[in-house]
């Protein structure tokens, strides 16, 4: 029977998928294994399940012989080091599209509640500063008719754009990868300062790569309005963390609306967690029951596929099938 280990309890659902064909070794802790755990409990592994948290580089696949395929709780893989997968003829597994709309879905909350400045009002009623209706108590910024720029334009990025429409939003996408012509009515593809410079609201969609590491930076934010929201579900490292808590304490923009973070979690003593004007959760975005349960069965067919020497459902290094190892 294969062995697997798996970094952390995802759903029972499809821990019981994997518990039916392999010998399971399941990290019970809530905190990730450490460095030296992770080496470990891999060593005898045929298949790992892992999280966004683990990181598994090279010297990780290195003390792990046995291992054929690595299964990501994710979508996102930049956790994982896919080219040393490769070169080790190891398939490696995401879970896209399932979360699309739960992302997209906080993606608009956060958007809303830092528009409407939510979680400063629940403060202020909770610290007893609610004495009255007032004219200009905690004013906010208006979604209709605003204009709402996506950095990215995947399934994710057009699952938002679908949700600006029910507030008769004007989009505008940066996305080099996204064919123009093939872009819904209604949203213009455009140049990133051109987005930068008009957007009410932006909304970050990419992954994170060594092209959009700090995409948004000191220099973006001084192209932004004062006015301008800024929405970060993707990967905290696309936002230049010093640059941000700059824009937000000197007012270069008005407010931002985090669930990622760089560094992820963010230091308890963190500047920024000192800022009125930043609304912030803990990587939840995708934190429905529903979507989470289909993570974990999507995880595990991929593992359970790998284990079985066919072809992984959900595989980003596809091409692995074509070398000979």
């Amino acid at each position: 029977m294969n062995k697997v280990f798996v970094t952390r309890q995802i759903p029972d659902i499809g821990l019981e998928l994997l518990a039916r064909e392999c010998q399971l070794d399941v990290w019970p802790g809530e905190l990730p294994p450490s460095r030296a755990e992770l080496i470990e409990h891999i060593q005898p592994a045929d298949g790992l399940l892992c999280l966004l948290s683990d990181r598994i580089d090279e010297e990780i696949l290195q003390h792990a012989p046995s291992l054929k395929v690595i299964s990501n709780y994710a979508v996102g893989f930049d956790n994982i080091d896919v080219a040393a997968a490769t070169r080790r003829g190891i398939p490696v597994g995401n879970t896209p599209g399932v979360l699309t709309h739960a992302t997209a879905d906080f993606a608009f909350a956060l958007l809303m509640a830092a528009a409407r400045r939510v979680p400063e009002a629940d403060r202020s009623v909770r610290a007893g500063q609610w004495k009255t209706w007032g004219p200009k108590t905690l004013l906010g910024a208006d979604l209709y008719q605003a204009t709402l720029g996506l950095i990215g334009f995947g399934r994710i990025g057009q699952a938002v754009a679908q949700r600006a429409r029910g507030f008769d939003m004007r989009v505008l996408v940066y996305d080099p990868s996204f064919n123009p012509s093939d872009l819904p009515a209604g949203v213009q593809s455009v140049a990133l300062d051109v987005l930068l410079s008009q957007s009410d609201f932006i909304s970050l969609h990419v992954p994170l790569t060594p092209q959009t590491h700090h995409l948004i930076n000191a220099r973006a934010f001084e192209q932004m309005k004062p006015t301008a929201i800024l929405v970060n579900t993707a990967r905290g490292a696309v936002v230049d963390t010093a640059a941000l808590y700059h824009a937000l304490k000197s007012g270069q923009i008005a407010s931002a609306a985090l669930d990622v973070t760089d560094p992820e979690p963010l230091p308890a003593d963190h500047p920024l967690l000192g800022l009125e004007n930043l609304v912030i959760a803990p990587h939840i975005a995708s934190a429905s029951t529903a979507t989470r349960d289909k993570m974990a069965v999507m995880a595990a067919e991929n593992l359970l596929a790998g284990l079985n020497q066919q072809p992984l459902p959900n595989c980003v290094n596809p091409h692995v099938y074509n070398d000979s190892h």
